[in-house]
């Protein structure tokens, strides 16, 4: 029986001449070292205590019997992927859950401004009202960013002291001009509501069409359609170049006539087509916007009051843009629609001087053009005060006579202010056409008075105005006190 050690090799040993088995020989089998005549007497060789005998270009790994060699670089190579993938695999786990987290923040906190803008009273509103359901909509703020790119600067289209307002594309491709409101403009989110349920409602083509709101947001957005060919105010002040000079865009007398009865047609519709009053307490050029074929779309609500018919007046804070503000709201705080007849009569103004609505006088003092254009009225000719372009070809007579309805208009006394109705109806005749009758009772009076006295005389109508011809009118204002 042999007596070997586990890791060994061994061979028999025999004479050459007679074959006679002399025993065995052994040696420790490769990269094992020792007595292999013993047990366990060969035992491993540990090559990486040995690098001047075993060559190795990297990290050694012993083991039994031999031994590895790793290259540094695919060692690093492989220790950085794998621990690069964990880190990216941990890095993205987070993101993950990051945006789960803030997308369940977002849809509770847009819950939460929902509830606190009146949200839900506003969705009754509308589903139970037909007229309302039919063209406005509850947008949700997701819809809304889509439409604005994040509501990106690149967007704003305007600013105004009640909000900015961005170009917007609906996923139906509807254009539209989305209003984020100020903070100050919404303290009373009632009121808001009310505001978004009547302009609902309206359906004016002289009235910039409202198409919803959003109440996911701090501030409410509101979603109207979107003019796009700037405001009454670019039309009448900005200049083009011209062989080095600054000239004003041409604007005929027909176009200022056509403007001015547009917008009086719209604001006649908000004081007396609604069950409440609607005071829109900042009318001026700049709200008033032009679309490609320059009709007159009254715009900007965000200072908007509503009026019961049943109050003659509304106590405020005072709230408007000077050169165009009420005297007496400015000091009483009433607000009543006459407040809005007094700043659309600075209108009637700036369209027959084209001047600003804050100007500098002779010496050299700003001025509004409402006071100054009343002193004008008094002291100067007419064809010294309006502007040049709106002279001669025998349109006088009307310029004339929309001068004198401006004063009317500007009146410091409020009782002494025409009705918006009976704006409308005057700058109506001035184009040769009447408007429609308001009641029958009105046409049969006429044609009575006419049979009663042979011709034309004026016709008393609601809130004692007169309709007269073009000719009576002149006349009329003619006799009329300076």
């Amino acid at each position: 029986m042999r007596n070997q050690s586990s890791h060994s090799d061994c061979v028999d040993v025999t004479n050459d001449g007679t074959l006679q088995h002399l025993g065995y020989r052994c040696k420790c089998s490769s990269g094992f070292e020792g007595n292999p005549y013993i047990k366990d007497g060969c035992t491993d060789i540990n090559e990486c205590l040995q690098p001047d005998k075993y060559t190795c270009n990297g990290i050694c790994h012993n083991k039994l019997g031999s031994y590895t060699c790793t290259s540094t670089v695919i060692l690093g190579v492989t220790i950085g992927l794998s621990s690069g993938g964990g880190i990216i695999f941990i890095a993205a786990i987070v993101v993950i859950l990051t945006r789960r987290w803030n997308r369940v923040i977002q849809k509770r906190l847009r819950k939460r401004y929902f509830r606190k803008n009146k949200g839900i009273l506003l969705e009754q509103l509308i589903s139970s009202d037909k007229s309302v359901s039919d063209g406005t909509k509850i947008f949700s703020l997701e819809e809304l960013e889509k439409a604005t790119n994040s509501f990106d600067q690149a967007r704003v289209v305007g600013r105004g002291g009640h909000g900015t307002v961005y170009k917007g594309i609906l996923t139906d491709q509807r254009v539209v001009a989305i209003k984020k409101s100020t903070l100050s403009v919404i303290s009373e989110i009632d009121e808001f509501i009310n505001e978004v349920s009547i302009l609902s409602q309206i359906n004016h083509r002289n009235v910039v069409k409202l198409h919803g709101c959003c109440l996911e947001s701090e501030v409410p957005l509101l979603v109207y359609e979107f003019i796009s060919n700037g405001t009454l105010y670019d039309l009448l002040h900005r200049t083009s170049e011209q062989n080095g000079s600054s000239l004003s865009l041409p604007l005929s007398w027909e176009e200022r006539l056509r403007i001015s009865i547009e917008i009086a047609g719209a604001l006649t519709y908000l004081h007396s087509a609604a069950s409440v009053l609607i005071l829109h307490r900042d009318i001026k050029s700049m709200n008033v916007l032009l679309n490609d074929s320059y009709t007159a779309k009254v715009s900007d609500f965000g200072a908007s009051r509503l009026i019961p018919i049943d109050q003659t007046h509304l106590v405020t804070a005072v709230q408007g843009t000077f050169g165009y503000l009420d005297p007496e709201y400015y000091y009483t705080g009433q607000l009543n629609e006459k407040s809005d007849v007094y700043s659309f009569g600075v209108i009637l103004v700036e369209l027959l001087t084209r001047r600003k609505p804050i100007i500098q006088n002779e010496h050299g003092e700003k001025q509004n053009l409402s006071n100054y254009f009343l002193w004008a009225m008094r002291e100067r000719p007419l064809e010294e005060t309006v502007d040049a372009q709106i002279q001669g070809d025998g349109r006088d007579e009307g310029v004339l006579s929309m001068a004198r309805l401006a004063e009317e208009c500007l009146s410091l006394t409020r009782e002494e202010r025409p009705t918006m109705k009976d704006v409308e109806m005057r700058l109506q005749l001035l184009t040769g056409r009447r408007v429609a009758p308001r009641a029958r009772q009105d046409e049969e009076a006429q044609h009575a008075e006419d049979d009663e006295h042979g011709g034309v005389v004026p016709v008393v109508v609601q809130h004692g105005s007169r309709q007269l011809s073009q000719e009576q009118e002149f006349v009329s204002s003619q006799r009329a006190p300076r």
